[in-house]
């Protein structure tokens, strides 16, 4: 009788191990997929985020565009020669030159 009580405290002492190891892989499971669920909303969150930062540089972009666009017709435009000269004659009081006030540097 005391060698089957000593048997059977060794196999329960076993199960009970292999029981321990199986809540152990559990564990290790359950944290590994919650680590997975949360890996994927983070990573759905920059996706989202990153979609606003791209729509607000999209729009930045055009309106920086149309921002240069009107800049550069302004340039044209106060640098077209008419202008200037009429700028020249109201504001500075510019004249054409008059024969012998011309002269040329060789």
């Amino acid at each position: 009788m005391g060698y089957d009580s000593a048997q059977e405290a060794r196999v329960r002492g076993k199960r009970q191990k292999r029981g321990m190891q199986n809540i152990f892989v559990m564990i290790i499971l359950g944290l590994c997929f919650i680590s997975m669920a949360l890996l994927q909303v983070w990573l759905r969150l920059q996706a989202v985020h990153l979609g606003y930062v791209l729509s607000t540089t999209t729009k930045l972009q055009k309106q920086l565009k149309q921002e240069n666009r009107e800049l550069r017709l302004e340039l044209a435009t106060l640098t077209s020669p008419e202008l200037l000269e009429r700028m020249a004659r109201l504001r500075l009081g510019l004249r054409v030159p008059e024969k012998g006030q011309v002269v040329v540097v060789p």
